[in-house]
C-alpha cells in the first residue's frame, strides 16, 4: 500500500480524493494550509506529496523549496488550475517532480501517484545524515564544517547511501551504482568502502557508516 500526503485547502476536492485513493488501496492524509503539511512532510514518511500550488499560510512552491533545502527526496506532484508553461518551469525549478493541473482525472492522479511512488525525487540538492552534508549543487561534501575530499567512486557511493538513509543498501546494489553489470573482482567494494570510510568517518569519534551484517551498509545516526 502506497501513503501520500494531500496538502490542499479546497476541502471538497480532498474529500473526493482521499475517498478515490482509498479505493484504490492508497492511504492518504490531509493537511488544508502549507505549514501544517510542511510539518506532516517532515514527521512522517510519505511516498508521494500531492500538493496544491494556491495555499493558506504557505503556498506550494515555498513548501516545496523548504523540504528540498533540507534534503528530503519524497516524490513531489504539483496540483495547480494554472497550465501556463512559465508555471510549470517555476514549478520544476523549485523542486516539483510532475505536475497536474485541475480539473484532472482520478484515474489519472493514480497512475502519476504509482509511476512516482516507485523512485525517489531526483530534484532533492542538499543531503544530510547527522553532520554529513552533500550538496548536490556545489558538489561539496562537508562534515562538521569541513570539507571532506573524495574520489569520483566514493562520491558515488555515499551519494547511494545518503540518498538511501536510513536503508540499507546492499553490496550488490552498490556495486551496480558504480560499475553497472560488469562489477570487479569480489574486493574491489571492500577496498572502495574502505577510503569512503577513511574520508568520512576517521577523523571525527562518531561513526556514520555501518555494515549491516548479511545485508549491506547504511548511514546511520548513532553511536
Amino acid at each position: 500500500m502506497f501513503h501520500v500526503l494531500l496538502i490542499e485547502d479546497d476541502l471538497d476536492l480532498a474529500e473526493t480524493v482521499i475517498d478515490y485513493l482509498s479505493l484504490e488501496n492508497i492511504e492518504c492524509d490531509h493537511a488544508s494550509n502549507g505549514i501544517a503539511g510542511l510539518q506532516l512532510s517532515q514527521d512522517n514518511h510519505y511516498d508521494v506529496l500531492l500538493l496544491d500550488l494556491n495555499l493558506p499560510r504557505m503556498d506550494g512552491l515555498t513548501v516545496c523549496e523548504r523540504l528540498r533545502g533540507q534534503g528530503y527526496d519524497i516524490p513531489i506532484l504539483m496540483l495547480t488550475a494554472r497550465d501556463q508553461i512559465s508555471d510549470k518551469i517555476t514549478g520544476f525549478n523549485t523542486g516539483t517532480d510532475d505536475y497536474l493541473v485541475k480539473p484532472f482525472d482520478l484515474d489519472e492522479l493514480v497512475v502519476r501517484i504509482q509511476a512516482l511512488a516507485r523512485r525517489r525525487s531526483g530534484q532533492v540538492q542538499r543531503l544530510q545524515c547527522d553532520d554529513l552534508i552533500m550538496d548536490l549543487q556545489t558538489k561539496t561534501v562537508t562534515r562538521r564544517g569541513l570539507n571532506l575530499k573524495l574520489s569520483p567512486t566514493s562520491w558515488q557511493l555515499l551519494e547511494v547511501l545518503m540518498r538511501a538513509y536510513p536503508d540499507v543498501v546492499s553490496k550488490q546494489k552498490l556495486e551496480a551504482a558504480i560499475w553497472g553489470d560488469s562489477p570487479p573482482d569480489s574486493d574491489s567494494l571492500k577496498v572502495h568502502m574502505f577510503h569512503l570510510r577513511k574520508a568520512v568517518d576517521a577523523p571525527f569519534d562518531k561513526n556514520l557508516i555501518h555494515t549491516i551484517s548479511g545485508h549491506g551498509f547504511a548511514l546511520r545516526n548513532e553511536t
